[in-house]
């Protein structure tokens, strides 16, 4: 027997996101859970929010991503770019090696295919942390901080 486990969102109206924090009222919901979720959130051109899907669900400490998952929906809503989110079950908001490596895989990926990936945030049930806002994002996957600005000038 085959189990598939589909979570997704079509958003009915348009969520315009401002802010890392608007973002995080996306996901905040997966923030309590006992393991780690990948969320992709979908953006047309004017940076509204098409849908939110789980691309993948792992183990309490990792999960596996692939830009296949990821950008399969991305695909299929003829998005502009992506918001990458995944929680960390722990409540840590440390950024590991790990994350880093498959942020610079997507954003690589995402160049080839011109589906930007303007940010990655990594949430607990608390709160939040940017890689756009911290400056993570990887430089030669094309993709830099300061190239990409949420509407809001500051991040408080």
């Amino acid at each position: 027997m085959t189990y598939e486990i589909i979570s997704e969102r079509n958003l009915r109206n348009p969520v315009i996101l401002k802010h890392p924090g608007n973002v995080y009222n996306l996901v905040k919901r997966y923030g309590k859970a006992q393991q780690e979720y990948l969320i992709v959130i979908t953006l047309n051109g004017a940076l509204q929010a098409i849908s939110v899907s789980i691309a993948s669900i792992g183990l309490v400490n990792r999960t596996i991503v692939h830009p296949r998952e990821v950008f399969y929906r991305a695909i299929r809503d003829m998005a502009v770019s992506v918001i990458v989110c995944h929680n960390h079950p722990s409540g840590k908001l440390q950024v590991s090696s790990g994350d880093l490596e498959v942020t610079e895989s997507l954003c690589k990926a995402g160049n080839i295919i011109g589906i930007r990936v303007i940010d990655h945030i990594i949430f607990s049930k608390a709160s939040y942390l940017s890689f756009l806002k911290d400056g993570l994002l990887p430089k030669d996957g094309k993709i830099e901080a300061g190239t990409f600005k949420y509407a809001a000038d500051d991040f408080s």
